[in-house]
């Protein structure tokens, strides 16, 4: 999976981005558990979910202010 650009986000509305980021969330999640299992192959994954969890709570951040 690609990261997920700014540029992109910003376009989206914020329950748009709020929907995303509650998948975002729950997929790591899953992914976090997969990985104490070894079950996970693609491990940058993870670092790929998180730094897209924090692009778009910054972006909603930045709009709520």
């Amino acid at each position: 999976m690609k990261p997920r650009k700014i540029k992109d986000l910003t376009e989206l509305t914020t329950a748009e981005i709020q929907h995303l980021l509650a998948e975002s969330e729950e997929t790591l999640a899953k992914q976090r558990f997969q990985h104490a299992l070894k079950q996970l192959h693609d491990t940058a994954y993870l670092k790929i979910l998180r730094k897209d969890i924090a692009r778009m709570k910054t972006i909603l951040n930045q709009s709520a202010q």
